[in-house]
């Protein structure tokens, strides 16, 4: 796999959010509002970008035993330094997002990353997949805020938009709504998605079971001999 295949999986292919479904909570929690999305998207993208690179720099003196303990360490102390300068230029992001912040220690997209790429690559290669993942994961926040906010609130980025502001759908900001645009982007990307599952066709033929049943099978009431 290349750098650029390396990046971009994380886009479409295998959307942390859309396709893995990993990270639900705060996409749900956090996505009622574009900035708000971007904010949680930026602020875990430095901190999987952070992680992959020092777990992958330390993958071969890190115990194997205790290597679970170790990465949450790591990550606490990089979620750790991103809340406190959240906090500290930004504190309205900071009161918006709450505890969903201080929550990117448990995120399933940064322990899986850490677990299934940085622990077996090199630091650069493990550098590009969490900007790739943590791109993909802004992105799937960012379009579902975008759906919530402009139609739920009549809202972008905080800015009113005429007609919408006065004709919302308010249930798009409630968690009802959250889960009907998350289960809509879902299915828009395995419909649209190129790597589709092929479809098994079913017969006797290729039925493990069909010397058993003989050599004769039940067609629309009548009796057909099976081909051998």
């Amino acid at each position: 796999m290349n750098t650029l295949q390396n990046f971009s999986k994380g886009l479409i292919k295998e959307n942390p959010v859309l396709v893995l479904v990993l990270g639900t909570c705060p996409t749900l929690a956090t996505s009622t509002s574009v900035v708000n999305a971007l904010g949680m998207g930026l602020a875990a993208t430095v901190v999987l970008l952070c992680s992959n690179v020092v777990i992958s720099a330390l993958r071969k003196i890190i115990p194997d035993k205790v290597r679970i303990p170790c990465y949450i360490v790591l990550i606490a102390g990089f979620v750790t330094m991103v809340q406190m300068l959240v906090k500290a230029f930004a504190p309205a992001l900071d009161a918006a997002l709450g505890i969903y912040l201080p929550l990117i220690v448990v995120n399933c997209i940064i322990l899986g990353r850490a677990e299934m790429f940085a622990n077996k690559n090199k630091v650069f290669d493990s550098a590009i997949d969490a900007l790739g993942m943590g791109a993909g994961f802004t992105l799937a926040l960012a379009l579902m805020a975008t759906i919530r906010e402009v139609f739920g609130n009549g809202t972008f980025m905080g800015f009113s938009i005429p007609v919408l502001a006065d004709n919302h759908i308010s249930i798009l900001t409630m968690a009802p709504g959250g889960f009907f645009v998350f289960g809509l982007l879902i299915a828009a990307v395995n419909k649209f998605s190129a790597h589709k599952p092929k479809k098994q066709e079913f017969g006797c033929a290729g039925c493990p079971s069909a010397e058993i049943c003989g050599k004769a099978c039940l067609n629309n009431g009548e009796e057909v001999a099976v081909n051998d």
